[in-house]
């Protein structure tokens, strides 16, 4: 079989940036059966030692400053957004014009509106789209999804979401441009909840109304120098600026299928160091996964009688995909695994001409949750669900 060569273009070689070019590496040993040769081309990154990690560590061809470049280059099918949240619009703009099949980390824009308009920039120059919502594509959430359509927790009832998250518990934590809004757009519903909401919108379907809140735990936080990661520390005597966005929210849902739903999400809280997790209750059963224990899906059956109790369900090669990384039972895989599937699972849609989900249609959606969200913090009361692509 001949693979069909893929010129990949990657925009911001930060954390998302070196996991997927990671992934671009990893794919034809993992899926010794794809239909495609990834070929790293062109890094861009307006860090200096980023481009130079591009060429040296990570095998691009060549690396620049500027994404326009990139994303014109005559050897680039497909580019991958991977820089702060408010450059994803402009580079989407930039690859849409340009031609190229474009993958975004989320949210696609910082703000509900930004999204819109990238969906509306690719449908309008008929670019096939992905979104990094990666945590669909862990195989026991496939195996969850599965078990929920076949009946085997029965009719859905109700659906708990979360993601808490440590990554902003600290109060010496660096003001980067996570915290500003101009930068970042929203906080936490932008950032975390929109994985919530995508995995809720996966297992169980579309969300009708909402009514929530918002909280900022930490208000302030020291002024980074330089370059600096959401990570850094800084300093109690340190000068400190304003965060500019929440940290913590929450909500109540109704789904269309008549299922009630409860999220909460927070960058503040101290304890759940990654807890993306979710609960499924049905007349017959229940599910549960939380990201932080990836390879354990808990599943409770009613009908089993007095032996009832949650049953731990472990990943493995009998689920797909998880025999591309560890043969057996029990063997883990971790989140990189993750992006490698995904990345795999869209190239191999641009080799078919098949359509990926979740693209930017799928985030228009989050982003519908998200505004009728934002409404109701002001109205303080329930908002419905607009489809924002309408």
């Amino acid at each position: 079989m001949t693979r069909k060569r893929i010129g990949i273009a990657v925009l911001g070689l930060g954390w998302m940036g070196q996991a997927h070019s990671r992934s671009a590496m990893r794919i034809p040993s993992l899926f010794p059966e794809c239909e495609f040769t990834p070929e790293l081309v062109v890094c861009a990154d307006t860090d200096e030692g980023r481009r130079t990690r591009a060429v040296r560590d990570f095998g691009f061809t060549r690396a620049v400053a500027d994404f326009h470049e990139a994303v014109s280059a005559s050897d680039v099918d497909a580019v991958w957004v991977t820089a702060p949240n408010m450059l994803h619009l402009p580079m989407i703009e930039a690859a849409s014009r340009a031609g190229k099949s474009i993958f975004s980390e989320k949210p696609i824009g910082g703000k509900p509106e930004q999204t819109v308009e990238a969906y509306r920039l690719a449908t309008e120059h008929r670019i096939a789209t992905g979104v990094g919502y990666n945590y669909v594509w862990a195989p026991l959430v496939i195996h969850a999804r599965s078990l929920i359509q076949s009946g085997a927790i029965g009719k859905v009832t109700h659906y708990r979401g979360r993601f808490l998250s440590m990554y902003g518990s600290d109060e010496l934590g660096l003001l980067t441009w996570r915290f500003k809004f101009a930068e970042s757009g929203y906080g936490v519903t932008s950032d975390i909840l929109s994985h919530s909401v995508s995995m809720a919108h996966y297992l169980i379907g579309g969300i009708t109304e909402v009514v929530g809140m918002k909280h900022n735990t930490i208000t302030h936080r020291p002024l980074p120098t330089g370059v600096a990661s959401h990570y850094g520390r800084g300093k109690p005597e340190d000068p400190k600026g304003e965060v500019e966005n929440e940290d913590f929210a929450s909500m109540l849902c109704r789904f269309e299928n008549g299922a009630t739903g409860t999220f909460e999400t927070s960058r503040s809280t101290v304890g759940p160091e990654s807890q993306n997790a979710f609960e499924v209750y049905g007349t017959d059963g229940a599910l549960a996964w939380n990201l932080e224990k990836l390879n354990e899906l808990q599943f409770y059956r009613r009908d089993d009688g007095p032996n009832t109790g949650y049953t731990t369900i472990f990943g493995g090669d009998r689920f797909p995909y998880h025999g591309a990384f560890a043969p057996g039972q029990a063997n883990a895989i971790g989140f990189e695994d993750l992006v490698a599937i995904e990345d795999y699972q869209f190239l191999t849609s641009l080799v078919r001409g098949t359509r990926f989900t979740p693209g930017f249609a799928e985030a228009v959606d989050v982003v519908s949750v998200q505004q009728a969200l934002i409404n109701s913090w002001t109205s303080r009361t329930w908002e419905p669900v607009v489809d924002l692509k309408k």
